[in-house]
């Protein structure tokens, strides 16, 4: 397998994974919509297109099969019902796992359920994918007049092809020539499904002293078997006796077993414009013009103000270059939004819900990083509003709502942040409720419980292992989740909001910046040392005043507008030999910290700077409390502080 060929392969196929994955829900609200059938059967054809130049068979196989459907369905000769958008969402997925393995590494994919082929098969056909009708016979009828009502170009059912191997060797008694001549094990019930320990007491049922010692048959006897038209011909001639059709039972589906999906590599590549590229060229050009402006002022007498003006440009030209580079870098939120119309589409129908999901503000640039590290947060929140906000249907009729409940997922920028909101018109939260459940749980005593108000009540969710649900499910209720979400956007220097109306709804609102690889501080220093904090973190900085604080249960507090915040003093941990005894002209700057807010003591304050974020190396990588270093306008180096690590580190 040619990997320059796969890869490419790889990043053309991803593509059209996305786009499928909204066309094919949005392909079940209008199954008549001939450009969108038109498209999922492109899609479908190029990655079997792909896929047979790579010989990879287990893909061919069930794209080749869903194409057929669509087929089928494009020409009016099947139609797209629920039970046609199940199987082909199966197929799907089988698509899309069998990608992740080869982002992953693997170059063999197991083989595909062959349940789910058969069921692609039946839809080509024009048939359901549910089980087929059991064939039985009318009690005194021979296996003979089974044959000959058996139609040579059908399925053959078990009990057929049963008959078709005795009157191959020879026939059998009278007792043995029909399913009810069977003496049935205790137990078994005649009509059901017949497990492999019934099946073997039925067999032990028989004298051995009666019966030849069996052929063996193997796969390529029993093909040539039911292939033979002339031995079918003469075992089932043409009569008119037909069997009785009985309904079947359901018949439980086995699952396939396959090895466990690999988590796909992150993607390494990005898609850019042409024309960003462009002005990245003319600004590269004007960087050079700027470049041999300086050497020309260095080689001669440069003025003041000549210098001046060539460091303006210089500054000027790297700024724009800077944002040009980082537009590179940058990709719609669509990219995620893409896979929750599948997501809540799926939940929706095993809850036996009725809910639309409504995506504004998919055009929305997020970085590549980001992009791909908001992905399971916002999984999450989705799956809690579908589960908890959204009432099931009478329960909404009941209350004075539509019947089918709406989730929007909403994406705007703000400066240089992004605002992500999901939003559901489901029963909101109750906050006493809240507060009762964390007394409950021991998280909080009777008192402060109710000393908090509706929007610190929220926040508990965020709490780990606190769930207010009943019922734990598959989906949700074991009180994890909501706390690693909180840990994930903190971690992104993000920050999350929670308000809601009881029997109105829930809003949770996720503020992240646009990038991660420039960051806005706040420089900090102790004598010669510095530090930086990120900005998007402060709230306000002030003197520190020792007539402020107190300390309570240990801990060093100060009061800010009646409110006590925890103090953590720096210098203890980053210069403990200089420590300032009396703090005199030290500075607290409060930072938020996730939902909660603390004030940090440093020594000095340096001012504002945008900083270029490096990984510290193998020997710091996993020292607590820093998120990484950079090289500060004056040439030092600074170490950025890892707000949650530092929270950490003094708790």
């Amino acid at each position: 397998m040619d990997e320059e060929i796969l890869q490419d392969f790889l990043v053309e196929a991803g593509d059209l994974i996305e786009q499928l994955n909204e066309q094919l829900v949005d392909l079940e609200q209008s199954p008549t919509d001939a450009d969108l059938l038109n498209a999922v059967f492109r899609g479908f054809h190029t990655i079997k297109g792909g896929a047979g130049f790579l010989a990879i068979t287990p893909l061919i196989e069930v794209c080749h099969r869903a194409e057929n459907v669509f087929d089928k369905i494009r020409n009016g000769d099947v139609p797209y019902d629920a039970v046609a958008v199940d199987v082909i969402l199966r197929a799907f997925d089988v698509v899309s796992e069998g990608m992740d393995l080869l982002k992953a590494g693997e170059r063999e994919l197991p083989d595909n359920d062959p349940v789910l082929l058969a069921d692609l098969d039946r839809l080509t056909k024009g048939g359901s994918a549910e089980p087929e009708v059991e064939m039985s016979v009318p009690e005194g009828d021979s296996v003979l007049q089974l044959a000959e009502g058996s139609d040579p170009d059908g399925d053959m059912s078990d009990e057929e092809f049963e008959a078709l191997l005795n009157q191959r060797d020879g026939g059998a008694d009278d007792e043995t020539s029909s399913p009810e001549g069977l003496s049935l094990a205790e137990g078994v019930d005649p009509d059901g499904d017949m497990s492999d320990e019934e099946f073997e007491a039925l067999l032990n049922q028989r004298d051995a002293s009666d019966l030849d010692e069996p052929d063996e048959v193997s796969e390529e006897d029993l093909t040539a078997l039911l292939s033979d038209s002339d031995f079918i011909a003469e075992v089932a001639p043409a009569s008119s006796i037909q069997p009785e059709k009985t309904v079947a039972k359901p018949v439980s589906k086995p699952t396939a077993k396959t090895k466990p999906v690999a988590k796909p590599a992150a993607e390494s590549t990005v898609r850019v414009d042409t024309r960003r590229l462009d002005e990245i060229m003319n600004l590269v050009g004007e960087l050079v013009l700027v470049r041999n402006r300086l050497l020309t002022l260095k080689s001669g007498e440069a003025s003041p103000e000549d210098l001046a003006n060539a460091v303006g440009n210089l500054d000027h030209v790297t700024t724009d270059l800077q944002a040009s580079v980082m537009k590179t870098r940058m990709q719609p939120v669509k990219k995620v939004f893409g896979r929750f119309p599948r997501v809540v589409r799926d939940l929706a129908r095993q809850l036996g819900k009725e809910i639309s999901l409504e995506l504004q503000g998919e055009e929305t640039d997020l970085d590549k990083n980001l992009v791909e590290a908001l992905a399971d947060p916002l999984v999450h929140l989705v799956r809690n509003s579908v589960d908890h906000g959204v009432e099931m249907p009478d329960v909404r009729l009941a209350a004075g709502k539509p019947k089918g409940g709406t989730v929007v997922l909403a994406a705007q920028q703000e400066g240089d942040h992004i605002l992500l909101s999901i939003t559901d018109d489901g029963k909101g939260m109750d906050p006493d409720v809240l507060r009762q459940k964390a007394v409950e749980k021991g998280m909080l005593d009777e008192m402060t419980a109710n000393q908090l108000d509706d929007k610190a009540a929220f926040e508990l969710i965020l709490a780990a292992g606190f769930s207010t649900a009943d019922v734990i499910s598959d989906i949700s209720g074991r009180g994890v989740g909501m706390d690693v979400v909180k840990t994930m956007i903190t971690k992104l220097n993000g920050s999350i909001d929670i308000d809601s109306v009881l029997g109105e709804g829930t809003k949770i609102s996720i503020r992240v910046p646009l990038t991660l690889a420039i960051l806005p501080t706040l420089m900090v220093g102790f004598d010669e040392d510095s530090y930086a904090i990120p900005l998007t973190s402060v709230q306000e900085i002030f003197d520190y005043n020792a007539d402020k604080t107190n300390k309570i249960d240990g801990q060093m507090m100060v009061r800010l507008r009646e409110r006590s915040i925890p103090l953590l003093f720096l210098s203890e941990w980053l210069a403990p030999h200089q420590v300032n005894e009396n703090n005199t002209g030290d500075k607290v700057i409060i930072v938020s910290i996730g939902n909660q807010r603390v004030g940090l003591v440093v020594n000095q304050v340096n001012g504002q700077e945008e900083v270029v974020i490096k990984p510290l190396g193998v020997m710091l990588k996993k020292v607590s409390g820093y998120a990484g270093a950079t090289i500060t306008g004056n040439g030092s180096i600074a170490l950025i502080l890892d707000l949650p690590g530092v929270l950490e580190r003094f708790q």
